[in-house]
């Protein structure tokens, strides 16, 4: 295995493995054993949110814990098979890269997937534990004051890069965590509008007035 991956052709199935465990709908899957089909009530989101809202906390959690471990797990396969090359930091980040747009563009769901959240914090949680609970916190404490779980997505996926940074000083790393932001800021674009026009729902009893 590790032989394989040393090679080109073996990198290159590194990369499509990861997109396709990003790509596995673990809250749909969920759902659908409970006969629920999420992506017809809620946001439609797959994601452990709308699983939550939907379904409980417990199916929830199962959801955010399947999402997290699919963006680690293939960066961490990835870090063991090509530990002491060269060029080891490049392949991994590529295959964190894979995995968190399996999660937002899934083949197995022609290409519509979650926003990327809790693939994200898998990703992150590779990339640097301790900048990824700084901004687990600063996702936490936006939620807490707030009560929009939306805006403290949106708020860990702009701080998270500059985090990186500061912690690693990895250009790699940085650039990743950089188009992760990116495209968690593009995927949210209905709950920005809806968060502009106080229209989004909030997890406080007060809507998220203070």
């Amino acid at each position: 295995m590790v032989s394989l991956a040393n090679s080109e052709l073996g990198r290159y199935g590194l990369i499509i493995c990861s997109y396709l465990i990003g790509s596995i709908p673990f809250g749909l899957v969920l759902g659908k054993l409970k006969g629920v089909d999420v992506r017809q009530g809620g946001s439609r989101n797959i994601g452990a949110t709308n699983v939550t809202r939907q379904l409980g906390k417990g199916l929830g959690i199962l959801t955010l814990l399947g999402d997290t471990g699919k963006g680690l797990l293939p960066m961490v396969v990835a870090g063991a098979l090509l530990q002491g090359r060269a060029d080891a930091e490049l392949w991994v980040v590529l295959s964190g890269g894979a995995a968190f747009l399996g999660h937002l563009f899934p083949v197995y769901l022609r290409f519509v997937g979650g926003k990327g959240v809790a693939t994200a914090l898998g990703v992150f949680l590779y990339l640097d534990p301790l900048a990824t609970l700084v901004d687990v916190l600063i996702f936490a404490g936006v939620v807490y004051n707030w009560g929009f779980v939306s805006l403290g997505s949106l708020s860990a996926a702009l701080m998270m890069p500059g985090l990186i940074w500061l912690r690693t000083g990895s250009v790699a790393y940085t650039a990743l965590a950089t188009a992760i932001g990116v495209l968690i800021w593009i995927k949210h674009h209905e709950n920005i509008g809806r968060l502009r026009r106080h229209e989004e729902k909030s997890w406080r009893k007060d809507g998220g007035k203070r």
